[in-house]
This record gives structure tokens, C-alpha cells and sequence, in this order.
């Protein structure tokens, strides 16, 4: 169950699942955690001062004390930073996997000193996204999961088929299993254990925002289980498209109509290629409209653009890509699929500089869904 934060706005999907930034309530947040670090720092000091003497134990812990008010504190200004819009954000391709393990590399020492177990199940993703923003926000993830995890942390990295989006998932406990009755019984529902609202959520709250992801959170008695969603994801799989995932089927249903109120010309002379496409393309909820030739279409699109045109491509030529280079000076992501005589599934072909879907006239009924829905989300 996710617990409203009146404060930061906490939301349960959405941009870095933050509506916004309190700066009063960052700072009282902040001073109240960097006071609570430094109060057990004093009492230790307090102590030295009275006795003269602290023995090594001591001295670890007054140093981590310290450590920890000063990590808090800096974590702010992160927060603070990203909050102000003004940090760069450069995209580029990146193996998300790989920086996935490469954080956990990193933090191997650490996370052997803390006894703590990590499962991964880890899908190859990749995504665009900035470099050092996305590493230090993985590193957030786990420096957050360290914080509260009581036992082993589960990190799963897999990619949805419909919309194609990385999704990492991160649970933990965080109370141990023998105490989740105790707490459970004797707090509410909205305070079954310790806050997770700590500065380290703050930033990657803030971070999540940054980069454009989507966080969900679900907090129950004793575990807390955190869903991130990547949207610029890179398409590893292509005809992975055409099968719907588990959770939108659940969610919409078998007989649901993905694409209503999208507009598709549909430009092919030959009635077995027309009525196959119509057929294919009925379930999706499209409004379809025919024409039979470049001249056709030219005039049709001179009314009003479709949101994507799908072609026989025995209609393609020199005529055919000044009308496209037309169509695309106006709208540089418009849509187009084509339909070839040749090849057996939804493939991408280099036109130019850009890459435009096509289906094999024998794959029409399996991979045409497929590539309709990521064409018209590549334009959206």
C-alpha cells in the first residue's frame, strides 16, 4: 500500500513519482535527519568528555555517526540540485544491465561487510538515457535498499512487451519476518514500520524525475517493493511486440481496442491486400481509410494527416518517397509501414537516415499489430 506524503507529493506512478518539490519541507527533513545523526554523535562525545576515554567500538561508531550526518547533508544539495532544473541531461544508448552490474560490482565489498544477500534476475535492457545520471541513480537505488532492507534484496530487470518499457523491480524486507505480526497488530496500516520517506528517497524520487522514469511504489506490513519504468527503451525484440504482456492482458482485457481513435490511410490497389490489412487491423480499434495509389493519397493527405499510413510496397518508387519526404519535413516522426512481397515478419529497414517498419505479405495477420503499435508510439 503506498502511503500519500502530503509534503513531497508522493504518487503511485508518474515521473519519478513526485508532483513537485516543498523546499520547506526538504529542509525540515533534512535538518531533522541530520539532528537525529549528530545527537547519538554528541551523547558519545558528551561521554569522552566526562570519562576521557573511548575504546575502539566507540570510536568506529562516532565516526560512522558523523559520516552518516555529513552523507545526509549532501544528499540534500543532490536533491536540491536536480530540483533546480538546471542540471544537463545528455541521452544516449545505453546497456542498462550492464550498469546495472557494474553498480553492483562496485558495491560487492560493501554489500559482503553488510551480510546482505542480492538475487538478480537480470533481462538484457537498453535504454537512452544520460550516463552519469542513470549510474547515479542505480547507485541511489541501492545505497536506498541498503538503508531499510533487514534481508535479502530482489532485483529483477525484465521488459514489458506492450508498452516495450525496462522495468526494474526492487523489494525487500524491511522488517524482520518474526516482528511483521507484532508491528502489524499494534500500528495502522499507514505506519507498519520504519519511514522510507528517508533523503535518500527523496533523491531518487528527484532523479527519477530528472530522467523521465516511472516509480511505483508498493509499501505493505514488513516489505516494501519498488517498480521502476524506463520509456525510452530501446527495442531489443521487435516481434516480442506482437504478443501482449501477462499484466495488460490482465488489465485491459483480451477484447480491448489498444489503438481507438488513431487514424490509418491505408494506400494498396489490390483488394487482397486491402481486406487482410482491414481484417488484421479491425481488433485494434483503428479508423481505417483506402486509397489505391500515390496520386490517391497525396490528395487525401492534403485534407488532413493521418497518424500513419500503411503501404503495399508495390506501390513505392520515386513517387511515392517525395511524397513521404514531404510528409516528414512537416511531421518528422510520421508513421509508415510497409507491406512487401517478400519476408515472413515485422522487420526495420533503413531509409535515409531513419528507419521505417515492414511486415512480409505472408505475416500480415501475426506482426502487422505489432508493427502499427510501435510505429505509432515511436511518433507519439
Amino acid at each position: 500500500m503506498n502511503r500519500p506524503d502530503p509534503a513531497f507529493g508522493l504518487q503511485a506512478r508518474g515521473p519519478g513519482a513526485s508532483v513537485g518539490l516543498d523546499p520547506l519541507a526538504l529542509a525540515a527533513q533534512l535538518g531533522s535527519e541530520v539532528a537525529a545523526a549528530l545527537s547519538s554523535a554528541l551523547e558519545r562525545v558528551n561521554a569522552l568528555a566526562a570519562t576521557g576515554k573511548i575504546d575502539r567500538a566507540g570510536l568506529r561508531a562516532l565516526r560512522e555517526e558523523i559520516e552518516l550526518a555529513r552523507r545526509i547533508g549532501i544528499t540534500g544539495q543532490q536533491v536540491i540540485r536536480l530540483a533546480s532544473g538546471r542540471v544537463p541531461v545528455v541521452r544516449e544508448k545505453l546497456d542498462l544491465t550492464g550498469l546495472l552490474r557494474e553498480a553492483l560490482l562496485q558495491r560487492g565489498r560493501e554489500i559482503e561487510a553488510r551480510g546482505i544477500e542480492v538475487r538478480q534476475l537480470l533481462a538484457p535492457a537498453s535504454v537512452h538515457s544520460d550516463a552519469t545520471l542513470l549510474y547515479a541513480f542505480l547507485q541511489t537505488l541501492l545505497d536506498w535498499a541498503f538503508e531499510h532492507a533487514t534481508g535479502r534484496i530482489d532485483l529483477k530487470l525484465d521488459v514489458k512487451n506492450w508498452p516495450s518499457h525496462a522495468r526494474l523491480a526492487c523489494s525487500f524486507q524491511i522488517i524482520p519476518p518474526d516482528e511483521i505480526t507484532t508491528v502489524a497488530a499494534g500500528l495502522d496500516a499507514e505506519a507498519t514500520g520504519p519511514t522510507l520517506d528517508t533523503m535518500l528517497w527523496r533523491l531518487l524520487q528527484q532523479s527519477g524525475k530528472t530522467l523521465n522514469l516511472l516509480l511505483d511504489r508498493n509499501d505493505t506490513p514488513g516489505r516494501t517493493a519498488l517498480t521502476i519504468e524506463f520509456p525510452e527503451t530501446v527495442s531489443n525484440s521487435l516481434q516480442a511486440l506482437a504478443t501482449p504482456d501477462a499484466d495488460d492482458v490482465a488489465l485491459h482485457g483480451p477484447n480491448s481496442m489498444p489503438l481507438t481513435g488513431r487514424h490509418v490511410l491505408v494506400m494498396a490497389g489490390r483488394r487482397e491486400v486491402r481486406n487482410s490489412i482491414r481484417e488484421t487491423l479491425r481488433p485494434l480499434g483503428l479508423m481505417l481509410d483506402f486509397v489505391g495509389s500515390v496520386d490517391e493519397a497525396v490528395s487525401f493527405c492534403n485534407d488532413g494527416l493521418p497518424h500513419a499510413i500503411v503501404y503495399d510496397g508495390m506501390l513505392s518508387g520515386e513517387r511515392f518517397e517525395k511524397f513521404r519526404g514531404t510528409l516528414l519535413t512537416e511531421v518528422p516522426n510520421f508513421a509508415f509501414v510497409q507491406i512487401t512481397e517478400t519476408g515472413k515478419a515485422f522487420e526495420l529497414h533503413n531509409v535515409g537516415d531513419r528507419q521505417f517498419a515492414s511486415v512480409g505479405r505472408d505475416a500480415v495477420s501475426e506482426s502487422l499489430p505489432a508493427a502499427m503499435m510501435f510505429e505509432l508510439a515511436r511518433s507519439a
